[in-house]
């Protein structure tokens, strides 16, 4: 590069210099720098994994917060200007929270994360964050869940919007992406925000290779300065991409055990000696594959590939003796390793240091090590392109954003000027990863098979009151954009005129809102113009449920048992995808005759008889919850197993809903049998069962079935109960009769209900004044315990009265 185009991070002002590590930026950065740091447009970028993508999102923020800069100096007010970073999963989320907390702290800056993984945040953190770090998912369902708390007050302070993977769009998951930024594109325009930093909100978007650039550009409002594409030569090293496809085998398990069988041939015809990573979608797959290999490798001898001579030998022997895992130990031994979150951090930072000198030639790792500890390799395999996904129960495709993430740890500069990406897929989707390697897959919108949803939540959240905002918001949609260029692949005819599918997209968005107020999930007035939400649908945006899931909940008999609750949760499109196998009927079929009254209801056929053959998907779901909530089930099969935590997981937020449904309705029996339910799935439980402990963190079904033996039963006999017996009872060492008597300190306070008759009249209404008390005083701890007071008549099915009262703060309640 010649002398004259370089570009030197003193050339910011002396604040920000800090930020960067680095004197010089590369050449990708210098091409951004100008419309990056010196304009406000919108941008989107295209260019290769490993290229210096992240360097543009921090010259973005830079420019956002120059606004503070005054006289030379950097005064930061906190909160005002909020930079929200959106990316596919938590660890990349994760990654950059650590990255920019370091690198911005020293300016002041707040950076908050918004996952699963964190739940300690609230309104107030929320509102003085400079930088919000999320995934589409999680910052969708905040904005629906707390809308009573300003769920969407801290918009206005939106200043810039940076997209991590924008990609992920083609997913199924991109849905939520879309609908989330198409959110923003509206408010943005809404008059209210005309004088708030929301209302010039930037946009930058950044992506792997893709070749229509150009439509996220047009979604995003990006001028032709905005865009910028480039191509390979922009990676630090050349890569090489391989994409196999084999056969398939009974199961997706079983075809991911299956490929251990062909790595070790890989390496040897594609690493040829240098460092590979083989990326497994489970701890348990890493070890086996690490396991295989060392095998492979022994039958060698002297000659192991992984080992190139005596001294790496001998430092490998005593890297083993150091190593505390004893199955890594003698893997090691090999030139093999394995990496994952359940090693020690002493031997994780072993396995690192060993990788990272070449003494291992091996890694076998979890896709977490795809982001954050930087381990590059110049081979990367990938053994799969399934993960076990716990949330759905199923094995499902990696996103896209997540192979390129893990692609991008192949080549090492500068040791490597070459990488090689070899993936190991099922012969039907070769053709997916070649296209997504070469950068020719299209970037598709996913959001019309689940619009109605979003339709919903927006009018919940009141960004859509009348049909015409309906209409602009899903003008404001990526899908808006690719169904004027693809219509074929929206079901609409190709070669119809542009006018033609505006009229489409409109009858489309008239028609959702037709079967919305149809089903009174919202409000239309006699013109269907007005649009406001009712509260069938602020509970379905509430709870992310499925439009089809809804339906059930309001159509469930008006005296709800709780068999009629957990029917509702069978026939769930949430959990639609759990499919009923011919190898797992016998086993169904024997839950279900219950030779031993284990469970607590039954599938039954004529005569109301035990059916003796599960038939469908739905009975094998009421079987298995039934199995499930009895807290010693008898399922042992891993994928049943998986079908079941989804059913209890899923199953409990319906349950949620469903209650707060009947407590709208003021439906007595529904409520408390759907309050029951949810509870029970929670805990994987039913509330009468004799392994009550269970819900205490520590105690397995081994151990309560030994205390309930010797009549320890009920929180109040364990409480009472000498630590030193509790470890004799269960079989195990000190201090953990401790550890359990503490865990009853998280539990919430005792509440005493006493009830007073205070009037009586001849004509049957009588006046009750019903007192809480509570019995003990609240533990300083961040959780809160919560109860729901309902009191009803069952004669009538009627609730009466319904508070939500938060346990641990009031001191009595009447």
């Amino acid at each position: 590069m010649d002398s004259y185009t370089l570009k030197s991070v003193s050339d910011l002002p002396p604040p920000f210099r800090s930020i960067f590590s680095f004197r010089y930026f590369n050449s990708l950065q210098i091409e951004c720098f100008p419309v990056c740091y010196h304009s406000d447009v919108n941008m989107v970028i295209s260019a290769p994994t490993g290229s210096g993508k992240t360097v543009l999102f921090e010259l973005c923020i830079l420019r956002l917060l120059s606004r503070f800069i005054s006289e030379g100096r950097f005064v930061h007010v906190k909160g005002m200007l909020k930079t929200i970073y959106i990316a596919p999963s938590k660890a990349l989320v994760q990654e950059k929270l650590r990255d920019w907390t370091q690198k911005f702290g020293s300016l002041g800056i707040n950076c908050l994360e918004l996952t699963g993984d964190n739940e300690f945040y609230n309104t107030r953190t929320i509102q003085e964050a400079d930088i919000i770090l999320t995934t589409p998912e999680k910052f969708d369902s905040v904005t629906r869940y707390r809308i009573k708390d300003g769920g969407l007050s801290f918009f206005s302070d939106i200043g810039l919007l940076l997209i991590d993977e924008v990609h992920l769009l083609n997913d199924p998951r991109g849905a939520a992406l879309e609908a989330i930024v198409s959110r923003i594109k509206m408010l943005a325009h809404n008059p209210e925000m005309k004088s708030s930093p929301l209302s010039c909100v930037r946009f930058l978007a950044v992506s792997a290779t893709i070749p229509n650039i150009e439509d996220l550009a047009e979604w995003l409002n990006v001028p032709v300065q905005g865009i910028k594409r480039f191509g390979e030569e922009m990676r630090p090293v050349k890569l090489t991409t391989k994409v196999f496809g084999y056969a398939p085998a009974k199961n997706d398990f079983l075809f991911e055990k299956r490929l251990q069988n062909y790595i070790f041939d890989i390496l040897m015809h594609y690493s040829r000696g240098k460092s590979a990573l083989v990326f497994c979608s489970t701890r348990k797959g890493a070890q086996e594959a690490a396991l295989k290999l060392s095998q492979t490798a022994m039958t060698f001898g002297y000659s192991n590939p992984f080992i190139k001579d005596k001294e790496q030998q001998e430092r490998l022997r005593e890297a083993s003796l150091s190593c505390s895992d004893k199955q890594l130990q003698s893997y090691i031994l090999y030139g093999v390793g394995y990496h994952n979150g359940g090693l020690c951090l002493k031997d994780r930072s072993l396995i690192e240091g060993l990788f990272l000198k070449g003494d291992i030639k091996i890694l076998c790792t979890t896709n977490t090590l795809a982001h954050g500890i930087n381990l590059p390799a110049h081979t990367v395999v990938i053994k799969s392109t399934q993960h076990f996904n716990k949330e759905k129960g199923l094995y499902m495709e990696y996103d896209r954003s997540m192979i390129q993430q893990m692609c991008g740890r192949a080549g090492r500069p500068p040791f490597d000027d070459t990488g090689m990406v070899i993936i190991m897929t099922r012969r039907e989707t070769v053709h997916l990863y070649e296209n997504l390697l070469s950068g020719c897959e299209m970037v598709e919108s996913q959001l019309l098979s689940c619009v109605t949803e979003h339709l919903t939540a927006e009018i919940v959240q009141l960004t859509v009151s009348d049909i015409a905002r309906a209409i602009e918001w899903m003008k404001c949609s990526y899908l808006y954009v690719r169904i004027k260029k693809n219509p074929e692949h929206y079901a609409v005819k190709k070669g119809i005129s542009r006018d033609r599918i505006e009229k489409q997209m409109q009858e489309i968005t008239v028609q959702k809102v037709n079967e919305l107020s149809h089903h009174q999930m919202i409000w239309t007035d006699k013109d269907g113009f007005l649009l406001k939400p009712l509260e069938p649908g602020r509970l379905m945006t509430r709870y992310y449920l499925k439009f089809n899931t809804m339906k059930h909940v309001m159509q469930t008999p008006e005296n709800c048992s709780l068999e009629d609750a957990l029917n509702v949760i069978c026939h769930a499109e949430e959990i639609a995808w759990i499919q009923l196998r011919r190898n797992e009927k016998k086993l169904l079929n024997d839950i279900n005759i219950d030779k031993d009254c284990r469970i607590r209801f039954h599938i039954n056929g004529d005569k109301q008889k035990r059916k003796k053959r599960i038939q469908t998907r739905e009975e094998k779901i009421f079987v298995l919850a039934n199995d499930c909530l009895t807290g010693d089930p008898s399922v042992h099969d891993l994928s049943l197993t998986q079908d079941m935590n989804s059913i209890s997981s899923n199953g409990c937020r319906i349950a949620k809903c469903m209650k707060e449904y009947f407590i709208f309705k003021r439906n007595y029996k529904g409520a408390i049998n759907s309050t029951l339910l949810a509870k029970s799935l929670y805990q994987k439980l039913w509330d009468d069962s004799p392994y009550l402990l269970k819900q205490l963190p520590g105690i397995g079904m081994v151990t309560a079935k030994a205390l309930h033996s010797m009549g320890i039963k009920s929180f109040d006999t364990l409480a009472e109960a000498d630590p030193r017996r509790i470890e004799i009872l269960t079989g195990r060492k000190f201090p953990f009769g401790n550890h359990i008597k503490d865990s009853l300190l998280s539990l919430p306070p005792k509440v005493n209900m006493s009830i007073e008759e205070n009037e009586c009249h001849r004509r049957g209404m009588s006046k009750f004044v019903v007192t809480l008390t509570r019995l003990s005083q609240p533990l300083q701890s961040s959780k809160r315990h919560y109860a729901d007071m309902i009191v009803g008549t069952e004669e009538d099915n009627l609730i009466h009265f319904h508070e939500k009262i938060r346990v641990d703060e009031f001191s009595s309640w009447s």
